[in-house]
C-alpha cells in the first residue's frame, strides 16, 4: 500500500469518529491550557546556535527582541521605548522600556542587549554586516544602549527587527557563551517561561505564562505589538507520525497542528471542527544545501551538474502532494512574491538529466562518495532527500543515504569533517520566503566561507555585493545589485532552490486570535 493511501486510511478512521472526538474534547479542552503539535522535535534550544525553524519558534515564547517587524514588515519598537540618532548617523541611542525583567527576576540591562547582539551577529548574515560597521558599544545609563558606528548603517531598524533567526535578547551571562556552543539554560524576558523540569526531547515541551511580562499597548502584528498571553500553560506534544497527529487533532486531544502533512489536508478539510488557514501568505522555499568544503562539491563543476538536473516539480509533488494550488516552481534564489524576484533562471536550471550527465562527465568527478543526511520525522523535508538520492543515482554518482531524526541532522550538519569521519555532503531544509528576501537577510546567497551558514560557500564578490546593496543610494540600485547577487549565487550553487509552497496550518475552531506571519505565534490566542 502506498504511503498516502495508508496515511489517509488511518487518519480517516479518527476524523470520522464523532463520539470519541466529543469525549476527548471534553477531557482535554481548557480555557487556560493549549496543546500544539510542532513541526518537528525540539532538540536544540539555542536560537543563535542553530537556524532550525522549530528552535526559532520556541525562542519567540521565551525571548523578546528590541524591535519587531509588523505584518507590513515595518520595524516597530518592542523591548525598546524608542531611539535617537546623531546628526551624522553614526551614533544610535536605544532606550529600553521601563520594567523589563528576565524570568530569573533580574532586570533587563543595556549590557544584556549588547552582549546578545554581539553573539547573534557572529552567526547571522545581517548581524555580520552590522558588526562590521560597529566601532564601540556602551551603556550611558541603566536603560540606554549606545551603538557607535564607523559609518551610518541605514537599515539599523530592519536589522534589529529581523523576524527569522531574530536577535533575541538573553541575560549577559548567557549571551557571553561562545556562539559556536549551545546555550541550554533558557532564561528570557518573553511572554512565556520554558519549563525545564518537564522538557523531554522527543516527547514534550512545556511553557508557562510569564506573569511579570508587560505587553505593549499596541495590537499584535506579526512579531511586533502587544504580546498578550491568554493561556497559562502551553504544551508541545511531539507527534512525528502524521496519522497520529491528525487523529489527536480530530479528537480534540490537541488544539493545533502546526504543519499538517499535505496528503492529509483533504481529510482535515472534511471535519466541521477544524479550521485550516494559510498564516504565512508569502510561503516557504525548499532548498538543497551542498558542502563546499569537501569533495565532491568543492568542485563547482560537479555542483553545477546537480543544479542542471534538478526538476522542482518532482520535489514539490514528493513533499507537498499533487495539489498545485499550494506549491509552485521557483528557479531563483529570490522567491516569488519577494522584491527581487525577476523571473525564472531557466538557463541555469534547465531541468535536464541529459545535460547534467554530460556536465558531470566533464567535471572530473571521480566517484567520490556523496552522503545525504536526511530526517525521517519531518514530512516537509524528508521527501526532498528521497528525490535527491534517486536523482544523483541516475546521474551515476556514488550516493549514501544517512537517515535519522531531524535533531541528528541539525547536529551533524555542523561537522566540517570528510564524510569518512562523520561529515556530510547534502542536506535539505525549508525557510520563510520573506526571511530569505534580501542580501542582508539571506544565508542562501552569502559567501563568507567558514564564518557563514552550513555548506560554507566562499565568494568574496558575493560579500562585496551584499555590502554594496546595504549602502546603495536608492531602491533601483539595490534591486540591480540583488539580482546580480542572486544569479551569482545560483551559478556557483551556493544553494539550489527546489520550489516554493504554502502551509495550511490546522486548529480547532474553538481557538481564536490566530496571527498571520512566518511563525506560529502564541500571543493573542484564546479559546472560546
Amino acid at each position: 500500500m502506498k504511503r498516502r493511501q495508508f496515511l489517509q486510511g488511518t487518519a480517516a478512521a479518527a476524523l470520522f469518529a464523532p463520539t470519541l472526538a466529543r469525549e476527548a474534547m471534553a477531557q482535554s479542552a481548557s480555557p487556560t491550557a493549549l496543546k500544539m503539535a510542532p513541526q518537528a522535535n525540539l532538540t536544540s534550544l539555542d536560537p543563535i546556535w542553530t537556524t532550525a525553524t522549530v528552535t526559532n519558534n520556541h525562542a519567540y515564547y521565551v525571548f523578546d527582541t528590541l524591535y519587531g517587524g509588523d505584518l507590513d514588515l515595518k520595524p516597530q519598537p518592542q523591548m525598546a521605548e524608542g531611539h535617537e540618532i546623531s546628526a551624522d548617523g553614526k551614533v544610535w541611542k536605544i532606550r529600553l522600556r521601563e520594567g523589563l525583567v528576565f524570568h530569573d527576576g533580574q532586570p533587563v540591562r543595556p549590557a544584556d542587549c549588547i552582549e546578545s547582539l554581539k553573539r547573534w551577529g557572529q552567526r547571522d548574515p545581517y548581524g555580520q554586516l552590522l558588526l562590521k560597521a560597529v566601532e564601540a558599544w556602551s551603556a550611558p545609563d541603566e536603560r540606554t544602549m549606545e551603538i557607535k558606528l564607523t559609518r551610518p548603517f541605514p537599515m539599523m531598524l530592519d536589522c534589529l527587527a529581523k523576524a527569522d533567526n531574530a536577535p533575541f535578547i538573553m541575560p549577559e551571562r548567557l549571551a557571553k557563551t561562545d556562539a559556536t556552543k549551545q546555550v541550554t539554560e533558557m532564561v528570557g524576558s518573553g511572554p512565556y517561561k520554558f519549563v525545564a523540569s518537564e522538557y523531554v526531547s522527543g516527547s514534550r515541551v512545556v511553557y508557562e505564562k510569564n506573569e511579570a511580562y508587560k505587553p505593549r499597548a499596541e495590537p499584535p502584528s506579526r512579531n511586533a505589538g502587544g504580546k498578550v498571553a491568554h493561556f497559562k500553560r502551553i504544551e508541545w506534544p511531539i507527534l512525528p507520525d502524521p496519522a497520529t497527529a491528525a487523529s489527536a487533532l480530530a479528537k480534540g486531544e490537541i488544539d493545533w497542528w502546526e504543519r499538517p502533512l499535505a496528503d492529509l489536508q483533504p481529510l482535515l478539510a472534511k471535519s466541521p471542527d477544524i479550521t485550516r488557514e494559510v498564516i504565512d501568505k508569502n510561503g516557504r522555499g525548499s532548498i538543497m544545501r551542498l558542502n563546499h568544503l569537501q569533495p565532491p562539491f568543492n568542485n563547482p563543476k560537479v555542483r553545477a551538474a546537480v543544479r542542471m538536473a534538478v526538476n522542482q516539480e518532482d520535489y514539490m509533488r514528493a513533499s507537498q502532494g499533487d495539489d498545485t494550488s499550494v506549491w509552485q516552481v521557483c528557479r531563483n534564489l529570490w522567491w516569488r512574491g519577494t522584491p527581487y524576484y525577476t523571473g525564472e533562471l531557466e538557463d541555469l536550471m534547465p531541468q535536464s538529466l541529459d545535460k547534467a550527465k554530460v556536465a558531470l562527465k566533464e567535471s572530473g568527478y571521480n566517484g567520490e562518495k556523496v552522503v545525504i543526511i536526511n530526517p525521517t520525522d519531518f514530512p516537509d523535508i524528508g521527501p526532498l532527500g528521497d528525490v535527491t538520492y534517486e536523482l544523483l543515482k541516475s546521474l551515476g554518482m556514488n550516493v549514501e543515504f544517512a537517515a535519522s531524526d531531524w535533531g541528528t541532522v541539525i547536529q551533524r550538519r555542523n561537522s566540517r569533517e570528510p564524510v569518512e569521519k562523520g561529515g556530510w555532503s547534502i542536506f535539505h531544509t525549508t525557510g520563510a520566503a520573506v526571511g530569505w528576501g534580501n542580501p542582508a537577510l539571506s544565508n542562501l546567497v552569502r559567501g563568507p566561507g567558514e564564518k557563514g551558514w552550513f555548506g560554507w560557500w566562499t565568494n568574496a564578490r558575493a560579500e562585496e555585493l551584499a555590502e554594496e546593496w546595504l549602502y546603495a543610494p536608492d531602491q533601483a540600485k539595490q534591486k540591480q545589485i540583488a539580482v546580480t547577487l542572486g544569479r551569482l549565487a545560483l551559478e556557483e550553487c551556493a544553494t539550489i532552490p527546489l520550489g516554493q509552497f504554502v502551509i495550511k496550518t490546522a486548529y480547532r475552531k474553538s481557538l481564536t486570535g490566530m496571527l498571520p506571519g512566518s511563525a506560529p505565534y502564541p500571543w493573542g490566542l484564546k479559546r472560546v
